[in-house]
């Protein structure tokens, strides 16, 4: 589980992910200060802030979590949504797939009933993670997002942690 001295290293991923890449549909980075507030939130609501180390020199390689599903209305207490970021080194060595495998079976431990993911449509490295994690491809929105001057489709992934889960 992330401490407070990740963030500087969780930060970094996730900015350097806002500014090159569209997997987060904003473009203004965030401060350290922010990411600490998400933080503190996450863990205050009892969600998970995972990260993956290197071996070898302790940095932060990636970073998954998830959160309330639409704003966290009484009627979606059993779903969340997950992000994960990695590195851009570090991508294509299944550290993101260890971080959302560990995910589920976060949700799971919770009792929630449904897994979401969001992935931009261009993503194939990451719709291809999530479908071999068992995810399955529920919506394709096009155009709804923005950035670098062009839209953006979304591909929304669910993967259903347990049938026999109580409403």
């Amino acid at each position: 589980m992330a401490e407070d001295q990740d963030a500087p290293g969780i930060l970094a991923i996730l900015n350097d992910i806002i500014l090159t890449t569209t997997a987060v549909y904003t473009d203004r980075p965030e401060s350290l200060e922010e990411r600490l507030v998400w933080l503190h939130h996450r863990r205050a609501l009892g969600y998970p802030v995972l990260v993956a180390e290197c071996l070898r020199d302790g940095s932060i390689l990636g970073f998954a979590s998830f959160g309330d599903f639409r704003g966290g209305w009484a009627g979606f207490r059993h779903t969340v949504e997950h992000s994960v970021h990695v590195r851009a080194d570090a991508r294509g060595r299944g550290v993101g797939q260890t971080l959302v495998a560990t995910l589920v079976e976060q949700a799971r431990s919770r009792g929630k009933h449904v897994l979401v993911a969001s992935v931009d449509a261009e993503n194939a490295r990451s719709l291809h993670m999530h479908e071999k994690l068992g995810f399955t491809r529920v919506a394709h929105m096009p155009q709804v997002g923005c950035k670098f001057g062009r839209w953006l489709d979304l591909v929304v992934l669910q993967l259903v942690l347990s049938d026999d889960t109580p409403c």
